[in-house]
């Protein structure tokens, strides 16, 4: 089936990203067998069920990552990866051609060893696999994707005037739970008067103004790896003959 062919494949451009040295510097990505739910009559052909091999570039990187990272440890991750990318497109074909290898070599025997498990599933074994799968798939790969953006070093989104607001009371509220104290806090932000509001919307404008200078470094950096899909997109504002980026 069309599912199990692909293997669900986690990441688009896998190999461009590197996102696999998130969180391990270069750990493989579980198969979708990993988290989803596994009936006990074929639990022993899941849990043997293969890591999808990592590509040329990605094999590349994490061997040069923990060396890059010991020749800068102050550097941030979105810096070595520009640094690494580089040296990949700089190696000579007959040096990639060692790496492009050994993954044609793990492919292969991953797909065989795919079919191989594939054959011993009955029909609603395959059904059960799948619902759980696609249930947890949007979730997985979001969550894949925040990793990604994290190791990256994508700047943080601006706060609201509201959000700095909370930020800032919650720690001086000591008395009653969290939704107790997010209720009083509420409460607190609905009688401040507009010139107390002013403080904080003038805040959060000054993050707005370290945001965009911060994602426009950010993105030049992302446009040298080649990664133009983690660019924003611009849209207009409602009313306004001026744009603003996501």
């Amino acid at each position: 089936m069309a599912l199990f062919r692909g293997v669900w494949s986690v990441l688009s451009a896998l190999g461009k990203s590197g996102a696999d040295l998130c969180a391990g510097c270069g750990s493989r990505l579980r198969s979708p067998f990993s988290f989803a739910y596994v009936p006990r009559c074929f639990s022993s052909a899941a849990n043997s069920y293969p890591k999808k091999p990592l590509t040329s570039y990605v094999r590349f990187s994490k061997e040069q990552l923990p060396l890059f990272k010991a020749q800068n440890p102050d550097a941030k991750n979105s810096e070595l990866i520009r640094k690494i990318a580089q040296l990949w497109r700089e190696l000579p074909d007959s040096e990639k051609k060692i790496y492009e290898d050994a993954y044609r070599a793990d492919w292969q025997a991953y797909k065989e060893e795919i079919n191989r498990i594939q054959e011993q599933l009955t029909p609603s074994q395959i059904v059960s696999l799948e619902k759980e799968i696609l249930q947890k798939r949007l979730k997985k790969k979001a969550l894949i994707k925040k990793r990604e953006l994290t190791m990256l070093g994508k700047p943080k989104r601006p706060r609201s005037a509201y959000n700095i607001f909370i930020a800032e009371r919650f720690q001086e509220t000591k008395d009653g739970t969290s939704q107790v104290k997010l209720k009083t806090i509420n409460e607190n932000w609905k009688n401040l008067s507009s010139s107390q509001k002013q403080v904080y919307i003038q805040l959060a404008n000054d993050d707005k103004i370290r945001y965009y200078n911060e994602m426009k470094s950010w993105e030049e950096q992302m446009m040298e790896v080649g990664r133009n899909d983690l660019l924003r997109r611009t849209v207009k504002h409602h009313g306004k003959d001026d744009t603003e980026e996501y």
